[in-house]
């Protein structure tokens, strides 16, 4: 399996910068202590950070995809990117739940660097996983969901050869390819937009791999995709 990103996604956002996090054999089962330990400083780091803005849109990350939200049809306040998610939830007092170590450590990745994270359950996906522009007839089941929610026709998302893994870019997971304490193989992609650059990227990236290693037990791997490969 391959990510594959759809041309006219870099000729539409050329500023684009992905970092996949490839997984192999991994052991996601149980809680640890240390990674929730690292989930509650990073949002004790960016309570505080936020807290000198006088508003979201004045982040300029935050900004960043709110424009590439509007830029293909959809209201950034109605639809979040999942950094602005999880942040907003910080913010209110919340702490980020115990999902399992792979989603727990892009979810700390997330909050530390202000960058969209999601990852796949690999062995779930059919074909090659491909990011680009929607034609609206592709299956989507949210996480949790039971009923076909499908993406409207020129949304950016997520999908492989049976339907949409992640709407609206990096919106909403689907139910089929959700990463549990079974995943044993993943794809995890760090997603940036300007003003982050490439070192930006690359930090995180292989600071997400290292973890993984560290708290799974696994092999990983990652490497950087922009408009230039």
């Amino acid at each position: 399996m391959e990510l594959k990103i759809q041309k006219e996604i870099f000729e539409t956002f050329p500023d684009f910068i992905a970092g996949v996090v490839l997984v192999k054999g991994c052991d996601n089962q149980g809680a640890s202590i240390q990674i929730a330990e690292l989930l509650r400083k990073a949002e004790k780091d960016q309570v505080e950070k936020f807290a000198r803005l006088e508003s979201f849109s004045q982040h300029p990350q935050i900004s960043a995809w709110r424009s590439a939200y509007r830029r293909f049809g959809s209201d950034p306040h109605q639809y979040r990117c999942s950094a602005e998610a999880i942040i907003r939830r910080v913010l209110k007092g919340d702490q980020l739940p115990d999902i399992n170590k792979l989603v727990d450590l892009y979810n700390y990745i997330s909050l530390k660097y202000v960058l969209p994270v999601g990852g796949e359950d690999t062995e779930k996906i059919k074909g090659d996983l491909f990011l680009g522009f929607a034609d609206g007839t592709e299956q989507f089941i949210r996480l949790g969901g039971t009923e076909n929610e499908p993406p409207q026709k020129g949304e950016v998302v997520y999908k492989d050869d049976i339907g949409v893994a992640c709407r609206r870019w990096n919106w909403r997971e689907a139910d089929r390819t959700k990463l549990t304490e079974q995943t044993r193989n993943a794809i995890i992609v760090v997603e940036a937009l300007s003003p982050v650059d490439k070192e930006t990227v690359t930090a995180a990236s292989k600071e997400l791999a290292e973890l993984i290693q560290k708290y799974c037990a696994c092999e990983t791997s990652f490497y950087l995709l922009d408009k230039t490969f």
